[in-house]
């Protein structure tokens, strides 16, 4: 019947008793299939992890630049991570002077962002993870 009408004979599920098959033209198939998945890849979006370093010592007007991108990570959709980073005996200050800078950026940010993951030392720096806030 397949060959009559110019068409292919699909096995569909080989592994039912009897085996399911069914008539059609296996290249327009394949084609629709390849478009429904490019269409689908087009509609997808992907996150990117951007990351933004600082040191606890960085300047009023520094700092509003890095808050500056963030926000603008941000609006394209992007996570980021905030990084601040301790070099030798600064780390003595981890706890107040790094925690209250990571706080003034999360402050800063409350109205554009969540906070994914709330300031936390790994190693010698600290680690805060930022995500656009759903609207």
């Amino acid at each position: 019947m397949a060959e009559k009408d110019g068409l292919d004979l699909v096995e569909v599920s080989p592994t039912a008793k009897p085996p399911v098959c069914r008539i059609m033209d296996y290249g327009k198939y394949r084609y629709e299939q390849s478009k429904k998945e490019a269409e689908a890849r087009k509609k997808q979006t992907v996150v990117e992890m951007k990351e933004i370093k600082l040191r606890p010592k960085t300047e009023k007007h520094d700092l509003d630049f890095k808050i500056r991108n963030i926000k603008k990570f941000l609006g394209q959709n992007n996570k980021v991570k905030v990084t601040l980073r301790f070099r030798g005996r600064e780390i003595v200050y981890a706890d107040t002077l790094g925690r209250e800078v990571l706080d003034k950026i999360a402050l800063e940010l409350a109205d554009v962002a969540t906070i994914v993951q709330t300031p936390m030392m790994e190693g010698r720096q600290m680690v805060m993870m930022v995500a656009p806030s759903k609207k």
